[in-house]
């Protein structure tokens, strides 16, 4: 059923998607946060409508499509591969536009071939933004996120600062603050002079049990924290990470793979010629990129027509490889985009590992582009 106020594009836009042989799922406006809150992001989490039910269960609005979707998929306990695509409001403040609006997308659940998937996400979602958003000088960029870590992995750094690099992936300032940290270790940062003499010498035993003495000389109960060998142990991590400074061959080869901007019909040899010259291992994340840019030229993309840009990666955190977005010229709003979660649907309690990739559209952007606005 329609809802109130659709587009007018509805009819056509679900004649299309009804196309592409992905039934409609009918997702609530009402749904659990929980796994918002847990799985999308700070910059969604900050923008989510919230509420509560009688029993104090904490609830939002609709925010977006793609947790929900997923989730009823694991309650339907049906096969993969299974494909879903959906048409409705969503629900979050933004900057500009209204704080509701229309997105209409296709979630694409255990296709085994993942780059073919990721190939039709991207082929699809252009193919629409094509044909409802008329004569537009379209730009479309990607970013992987596997590749960013395979990177980021070869250059040796602890894995704390992966996990670090790695959340701040397609966050161009945060990133930046953390290479910066890197190259210069952040004096600011040295511990309480309390703690600092168990840190310097190890003593792990030690620092949890002068932990443990202040937080009882405080009466601060460790039933509403961490306790003290987790306190200690975090303690320890920070400092081995705050201490970690990197090289300065390792932060040039980083700083050239993160400007790395070119088209795709010439990203595979600008990959590789990188890898080569930074001495770094990545053939696996090189393949698999390969394949997707090849599946693309398969489905008759035109290569040169999409950009690859090694810092490009888009403000949600379950987002694991492929990331796309297509806008209606440089630095216009942005009509449609997507990626790959491979691992959300474990996160979401699925029984074992599903891939998963997806796009949605920005169906009020696209209306003003129809209309010249």
């Amino acid at each position: 059923m329609l809802e109130a106020g659709f587009p007018a594009i509805a009819d056509d836009l679900g004649a299309a998607l009804d196309a592409l042989e992905a039934p409609r799922v009918d997702i609530p406006v009402i749904q659990p946060a929980e796994p918002f809150l847990d799985m999308a992001g700070e910059d969604l989490r900050r923008r989510i409508f919230l509420t509560e039910s009688e029993t104090g269960e904490s609830l939002c609005l609709r925010p977006e499509f793609t947790i929900p979707v997923c989730r009823a998929h694991i309650a339907e306990n049906v096969a993969t591969p299974r494909r879903y695509s959906y048409f409705g409001k969503v629900f979050r403040q933004r900057r500009d536009g209204e704080n509701e609006f229309f997105q209409a997308g296709v979630e694409d659940l255990g296709e085994p071939d993942e780059a073919r998937a990721d190939a039709r996400a991207i082929s699809e979602a252009r193919a629409l933004v094509v044909r409802f958003a008329t004569n537009q000088n379209l730009t479309i960029t990607l970013g992987d996120q596997s590749v960013f870590e395979a990177v980021v992995a070869g250059l040796g750094l602890p894995a704390g600062w992966q996990k670090r690099l790695v959340h701040t992936f397609g966050n161009e300032q945060a990133l930046d603050a953390m290479i910066a940290r890197l190259a210069n270790p952040d004096s600011a940062a040295d511990p309480d002079a309390s703690v600092a003499s168990f840190l310097a010498r190890g003593d792990a035993a030690g620092l949890q049990a002068h932990i443990e003495e202040v937080m009882q000389a405080t009466g601060y109960s460790t039933n509403a924290s961490r306790s003290p060998a987790e306190i200690a142990a975090r303690l320890i991590d920070k400092q081995a990470l705050d201490a970690t400074r990197l090289s300065e061959a390792s932060l040039n080869a980083l700083k050239t793979f993160l400007a790395l901007d070119v088209p795709c019909d010439r990203a595979a040899d600008t990959l590789s010629a990188f890898a080569r010259d930074a001495g770094l291992d990545i053939s696996a994340a090189h393949r698999n990129f390969v394949a997707r840019l090849e599946a693309l030229s398969e489905r008759g993309e035109d290569l040169g027509a999409i950009r690859w840009r090694a810092t490009f990666g888009r403000p949600l955190d379950y987002y694991t490889g492929l990331v796309f977005e297509i806008a209606a010229g440089d630095r216009a709003p942005v009509l449609a985009g997507g990626g790959r979660y491979d691992r959300l649907m474990a996160l979401l309690g699925a029984r074992e590992p599903i891939p998963a990739v997806g796009f949605s559209l920005w169906l009020d952007r696209i209306e003003k582009v129809r209309a010249g606005a």
